[in-house]
């Protein structure tokens, strides 16, 4: 092995098919997107991947001891340091498997963990990646467990097992969670007072939100012109990145690009990343973003949808899917999409990479916001001259004449502009 190599992980994805836990998504795609959750971490290699049929879990070892054997040779010849098993591994679980198959394992909460760690960018986001750490390795304090080894990337405590050391690394985790708390508390704070300072400015919020590697980022730049960070990975994105736009027949609006969703989220992340996600419970529109070329694309949008139920957004907060990849779609396929978006208007086919059907996307973006904009003419008395130096300051006449009766105003509004005029 060369100098090149030595710190490259050599890494096997597990994904356990189990009888019971079946809910329709094929075994073969949870284990094409678990090796491409593997692919997310930096200097790590997925030399081999496959499912392993288990009619139900063995409480010690996970899998039966013959596939033990059979993947202990595999492991061997292969030269695997660590192995991922997509799905979850009780502490015992893993510490059996360790032992048996001398490396090192992940589950799948602890893999999004390693992934979430890398790829928070904000403090805030590190913070709630570190909360969410810390309350996964609490869980996983067990009797005649060897606590957090150092070479797991544990907390590193002094001593042995037992249940005196249990209980002083379990007070120890909470010690620091209270203390994350209190800094991720500070950071929020600050976030509430920018928030506020927007909606002084009376920005709308249209945030996009999706299944991990839908294509968000990639839509977020094309219509902000700014260099989020787009990798075909899963969790390419963790921070909310906002920027604004002007609609071309609508108001400037900020938009908000965030976290990829995903089937089976651990707790603690939804729990730990909703200040992160408090830009959807705040948005004006929210855009749910597909990849209409998943064969999974059903199942993917179901995950999206009860994650959001869980965070709480508002039933009346107008929501928009966009369809999005139609360039990856073949000919064929593409038609029978555009023919159906054609009779059902809430489908909204585009391709964030060509640009295709993005002016409709924009439109349906002003509508839901109640921003779409015409053209009426008005009369404005000339002792109404405040009401017309409105017109004039929010930039909304085209064309202004006088006459006996006072002025006549052409004027290009929205409803909301109307109504605010109507109330002055």
């Amino acid at each position: 092995m060369n100098e090149l190599d030595t710190h490259v992980t050599r890494a096997w994805v597990l994904h356990p098919d189990i009888h019971a836990d079946r809910q329709g998504r094929k075994a073969i795609d949870a284990l094409h997107e678990a090796v491409a959750l593997a692919a997310a971490l930096p200097d790590l290699e997925v030399v081999g991947s496959e499912t392993v049929r288990l009619p139900k879990p063995h409480a010690g070892m996970l899998f039966g001891s013959g596939k033990i054997a059979e993947l202990k040779a595999k492991f061997k010849e292969a030269e695997i340091d660590l192995v991922l098993v997509d799905g979850p591994v009780t502490p015992v679980q893993q510490r059996n498997l360790e032992k048996e198959w001398g490396v090192k394992l992940l589950d799948r909460t602890g893999l999004i963990l390693e992934i979430f760690s890398n790829r928070a960018a904000t403090r805030e986001g590190v913070l709630q990646v570190e909360m969410a750490a810390l309350t996964y390795q609490r869980t996983r304090l067990v009797r005649a467990w060897t606590h957090l080894e150092r070479q797991r990337g544990g907390l590193g405590f002094v001593g042995g097992p037992g249940e005196t050391q249990i209980e002083a690394d379990r007070r120890a985790i909470d010690e620091q969670l209270v203390s994350l708390k209190k800094q991720l508390e500070k950071v929020v704070k600050t976030r509430t007072l920018h928030r506020a300072g927007r909606a002084k400015v009376p920005y709308p919020i249209v945030a996009l939100v999706g299944y991990t590697n839908a294509g968000k980022s990639t839509l977020f730049n094309r219509l902000t012109g700014a260099e989020v960070l787009v990798k075909d990975m899963l969790f390419a994105t963790l921070d909310p990145t906002m920027r604004s736009v002007q609609l071309e027949d609508g108001p400037e609006v900020i938009l908000s690009d965030t976290v990829g969703f995903i089937s089976d989220l651990p707790t603690e992340l939804v729990a730990s990343f909703r200040a992160t996600l408090e830009e959807v419970l705040a948005a004006d529109v929210i855009v749910h973003v597909r990849d209409i070329s998943h064969e999974e694309s059903e199942i993917q949008a179901k995950d999206v949808r009860e994650i959001l139920d869980s965070l709480g957004v508002d039933e009346e907060t107008p929501q928009l899917e966009v369809w999005n990849k139609i360039d990856r779609l073949d000919p064929e396929a593409r038609d029978a999409l555009m023919q159906r978006a054609e009779r059902e208007p809430s489908i909204l086919p585009i391709s964030a990479i060509t640009g295709d059907g993005l002016p409709q996307f924009l439109l349906a973006v002003t509508k839901a916001l109640g921003a779409e904009k015409r053209t009426d003419t008005l009369t404005v008395p000339y002792s109404d001259g405040r009401r017309r130096a409105w017109l004039f300051e929010k930039g909304l006449i085209l064309e202004e004449s006088q006459d006996e009766n006072g002025y006549t105003l052409t004027v290009r509004w929205s409803d909301k502009d109307k109504h605010q005029f109507n109330r002055l």
